[in-house]
């Protein structure tokens, strides 16, 4: 108990999954969290939810297309609690069906994902940074994704604008490090939050699982405490680092799978 013991954080995107995650163990470790989400109701109730187990928080609607909604969520938080320690940069879009390869992907797609996914960003440490810098200090959080680091053959606009937090998160720790501000981001593999449950078949999840170097699937909170480490001052020397937590499933040499399945099939032949 007590790892961010003091702090005030701000989650966005914390109504649900990864961000519910991260807020709700902020919380049980001492920090006083708002909640920012477009499900403003969510939002809420998630922040009931933590002061019914002994937390303090609040929840506060947040749209992560309007630069004068994150502006709102930060004066919100200094409002609420008297100042930021901690932001957690969370929001992010993804569209299956407009967001595709290079030649026919949806531009208004890429505008609109660029503009969330990666504004976002900026915005809310735009806005956060001057109230850290005033209370001594702080940490920055932004998600990114696997799909930043390997590329695939859709969600082009998705992994460009991932690509974009990670850069990003240097230039801020860069700028801000001598304000002992840091910045760091975490690029999440296939996590097991309610939305990937509901829209992905087992045969997907099958397909994940065989490339994982560890023998299950992440869940939300293998998330939360990645933020929560960040958050704290046990990584005060970590800074610009964007940490991969993905299962190892981007580890290894992609033919490992197959070769395996080859090298078990040529033994049992060879003893037939």
């Amino acid at each position: 108990m007590g790892r961010v013991q003091g702090k005030v954080a701000l989650v966005t995107g914390g109504a649900s999954g990864i961000g519910l995650s991260a807020a709700a163990l902020l919380a049980r470790e001492g920090a006083k969290v708002v909640i920012g989400d477009f499900n403003v109701e969510g939002a809420r109730e998630a922040a009931e939810t933590i002061k019914n187990e002994g937390g303090e928080a609040a929840g506060v609607f947040l749209d992560a297309s309007s630069e004068q909604s994150i502006r709102d969520a930060v004066d919100f938080t200094v409002e609420q609690y008297g100042t930021l320690n901690v932001l957690f940069n969370n929001v992010g879009l993804t569209n299956l069906k407009k967001d595709v390869d290079v030649v026919n992907m949806d531009l208004e797609e890429w505008d609109r994902l660029m503009n969330v996914n990666t504004k976002s960003v900026l915005l809310g440490s735009r806005f956060a940074i001057p109230h850290m810098i005033k209370a001594g200090g702080g940490s920055i959080i932004n998600t990114a994704s696997m799909a930043a680091f390997a590329s695939d053959a859709t969600r082009s606009a998705y992994g460009a604008s991932k690509a974009a937090v990670v850069n990003l998160t240097r230039y801020i720790a860069t700028q801000y490090g001598k304000d002992n501000i840091r910045c760091n981001g975490v690029a999440p593999g296939l996590i097991l939050t309610p939305a990937a449950k509901n829209n992905m078949p087992e045969p997907v999840l099958d397909i994940f699982a065989k490339y994982n170097a560890l023998p299950y699937h992440g869940e939300a909170d293998d998330i939360g405490y990645t933020v929560l480490f960040l958050a704290s001052d046990e990584s005060k020397f970590i800074t610009g680092q964007t940490i991969q937590v993905e299962g190892g499933h981007y580890l290894a040499n992609p033919t490992v799978p197959d070769f395996k399945a080859f090298m078990a099939q040529a033994a049992g032949a060879s003893q037939a």
